[in-house]
């Protein structure tokens, strides 16, 4: 994902706009080069830049794909800190996503085993059995709808929007179902910003690890 500068002190949903189109941009030109899986990535996080939000990432290009008609052309793979919730993982897959690579998740849960906070097991066994259970509550999420394969969930979209204007929908989660106008781009923006500054505050910051 290619990441929003936020170093101004002015938040701007031109800014996370911007950054979407340049998303697009760069996906039509890799399609155009011949490469059929899109890896988006919020990794280059930083002091300076702030990452778009992956279901936004996710749906947006997705449907932008849909519009050029070169989606089937290509698929999507998400490499994202956000993801930690069963709901988080059924809202990316039902959005576009085919792989989801959620790597803080599984530093997280490294960091724990390190701490002693989860005992009596391993790296390799506490992420099994994390992506176990993931995979479990997708499953059984795809099974209240009378859905039985991820081919079928894939891009199903499924959701209802709860909170978001027209606007946004119509743009980045065409043809999700709505009975209530919400928040737009603007206020997508300040979040963005404001999450981002709670990682990054101006005062100084220890940053450690402890272990036991």
């Amino acid at each position: 994902i290619r990441n929003c500068d936020w170093s101004s002190d002015v938040c701007s949903s031109d800014l996370l706009e911007a950054a979407m189109e340049e998303l697009f941009a760069a996906a039509d030109k890799a399609i155009k080069d011949g490469i059929n899986i899109l890896v988006l990535s919020d990794r280059g996080v930083s002091a300076a830049q702030a990452p778009i939000p992956a279901l936004l990432a996710v749906s947006g290009l997705h449907h932008h794909l849909i519009r050029n008609g070169t989606r089937t052309k290509v698929g999507l793979v998400l490499e994202s800190g956000e993801p930690r919730e069963v709901h988080h993982f059924a809202l990316l897959i039902g959005y576009g996503a085919s792989a989801i690579n959620p790597y803080l998740a599984f530093e997280t849960i490294d960091d724990l085993i390190a701490q002693g906070m989860l005992k009596d097991t391993d790296h390799k066994k506490a992420i099994k059995n994390f992506i176990k259970g993931t995979v479990k509550g997708v499953v059984k999420t795809m099974a209240k709808m009378g859905i039985s394969t991820i081919q079928s969930y894939c891009g199903a979209q499924i959701f209802e929007a709860i909170g978001l204007n027209r606007d946004v929908i119509d743009k980045y989660f065409t043809w999700t179902a709505s009975r209530i106008e919400g928040v737009g781009i603007e206020t997508l923006a300040e979040e963005v910003l404001r999450r981002h500054r709670h990682a990054f505050p101006d005062r100084p910051v220890e940053i450690g690890r402890a272990h036991v």
